[in-house]
Formats: C-alpha cells, structure tokens, sequence
C-alpha cells in the first residue's frame, strides 16, 4: 500500500490574476488540486486535498493511481493562452474548415512528431 508522501507534486505561483499565492497539483491525480498563501501551506492544503481524494476513491470502489504512474489520462486537458493567440487560432480553424480544437491537437500531434511519420531528433534510417 502507498503512502500519501509517496505521491509526488507540482507547486508553482499563482498571478495575481489568479489570486496570488501558490497551486499545487498531483500528477497522479488529475482533478486534485489545492492552493495557499505560502508554498508551506499550499503543500499542507494539497496533502489533506489528496487524502480526501483517495478516501473517496476508496468509498467508490475505484482505483487509487499508484505514486509515479501519471494518473488516468483522460484525453483531456484545459490550457490556458493569450487572448491574442486564442484569436489566431480561432481564425486559423476558421479558415482551415476546422474545430479549433482539430486544429490544435494538429499542431500537438506534429510538435510531437505523430503527423507525417517522422518523429523529431530521430533520423529516418
């Protein structure tokens, strides 16, 4: 059995847009997230945000993620961007005859070497 502290975490600084001070967000645990004032706090608000997470995991009879194991990935995810490229994009899928988000998985899939066959840094042999 896993313990909590075996999970790991991300704490970055939350903009003053977003209300000031620090996320902290569980890899394994897509929708467990919690903040604080300071890093301290949000690591202690983000431990009790886990243990509830798993709790109710277990009262669901569903499976707890083993720490390290990504998660269930869901396909989906929320990126946040710039009004402006926002724009952009939305223009560009216009034109394109596309979803925006066809074509931003496009754009994905081609950063990350999945469209035409050849992966970047790696040579065709």
């Amino acid at each position: 059995m896993s313990k909590l502290t075996d999970y790991p975490f991300e704490v970055r600084p939350l903009s003053a847009d977003e209300g000031g001070g620090y996320l902290i967000s569980f890899p394994d645990f897509a929708e467990c997230i919690s903040d604080g004032n300071t890093v301290d706090e949000a690591v202690e608000n983000g431990r009790d945000a886990l243990k509830a997470t798993v709790a109710t995991l277990k009262a669901r009879k569903l499976p707890v993620p083993a720490p390290n194991s990504g998660g269930v990935a869901s396909g989906k995810f929320v990126a946040r961007v710039p009004k402006a490229v926002h724009a952009q994009l939305a223009v560009r899928a216009r034109t394109e005859g596309v979803s925006l988000n066809a074509l931003v998985l496009t754009f994905i899939a081609q950063g990350l070497g999945g469209v035409g066959g050849k992966a970047r840094g790696k040579s065709a042999a």
